[in-house]
């Protein structure tokens, strides 16, 4: 055989080696958004049991608040090794570089969840940057089923759940809390849109007396209070309607749905 014909003998083979070869498997990690319950101490109701045996199986978690969320795990299975957890802190505080290093276990190939304090991760709760700089970086975001009282005040409320806004947080300042609620109820009106906020419970009568005090009388309002809890509180009248007869919602978790 001659050196050419051996070079190319050499080649074939080669080439049919690596064609043969099996592939070798990237390792592929996903960040799990975790949904908690909305105050409840069980969680047979809100948290579906696949959606448990996901979140106890993980090592790493990103969270608010490391007592509430190793409570929580204790909720989902009190068998949990929580001394054996690694959480990584996400609030106000949290630096662009701590966020960059809590996807260090997800780009080793390990899985993380997000838990948020109530309800669903990203939503009206801190996580949403996460997320974002995991799809940056290539991996899968999972969403995990669970409870959202913003949601479940909307399908409660019998308003227009075909268009809707969620308006998050009004200002704090009273001069702009009335003027961010004229705002709200026309465009309600004007586009036939539900409008959705919220308020840090122990600001919401000062809020509902805004609401009373500044909104149509014929403007639909829908409160929605402790949502999935034994006192749930889920009521649609109008401003008028309201007037001189208002539950009590200091220091309660509140949805509150306005249409004009």
């Amino acid at each position: 055989m001659t050196k050419i014909a051996k070079n190319i003998s050499l080649t074939t083979n080669l080439i049919i080696l690596l064609f043969l070869r099996p592939k070798l498997k990237t390792m592929q990690s996903n960040l799990y958004l975790i949904p908690n319950t909305l105050g409840s101490l069980e969680t047979e109701w809100t948290i579906p049991q696949k959606v448990a045996s996901i979140a106890v199986k993980l090592s790493h978690f990103i969270v608010e608040d490391v007592r509430t969320a190793r409570r929580y795990l204790k909720l989902l299975d009190k068998n949990i090794d929580i001394d054996g957890l690694q959480f990584y802190i996400l609030n106000k505080h949290t630096t662009f570089e701590e966020l960059s290093n809590f996807l260090l276990p997800l780009k080793s190939g390990q899985d993380m969840g997000i838990i948020s304090e109530a309800g669903c991760p990203a939503i009206a709760d801190p996580g949403a940057e996460i997320v974002r700089m995991a799809h940056n970086a290539g991996i899968k975001v999972v969403p995990l089923t669970g409870p959202s009282s913003i949601f479940l005040a909307l399908s409660a409320s019998g308003m227009n759940g075909q268009n809707f806004a969620f308006n998050g947080y009004l200002p704090i300042k009273k001069e702009d809390r009335i003027k961010m609620l004229k705002h709200i109820e026309n465009r309600s009106k004007n586009e036939k849109q539900s409008q959705i906020f919220i308020e840090t419970p122990y600001r919401n009568m000062a809020l509902l007396k805004d609401i009373l005090n500044n909104c149509n009388p014929l403007t639909r309002l829908c409160i929605a209070c402790n949502i999935t809890l034994e006192d749930e509180y889920i009521v649609t009248k109008t401003v008028k309607e309201w007037q001189g007869n208002v539950p009590e919602l200091n220091k309660k978790p509140v949805i509150f749905v306005v249409e004009g």
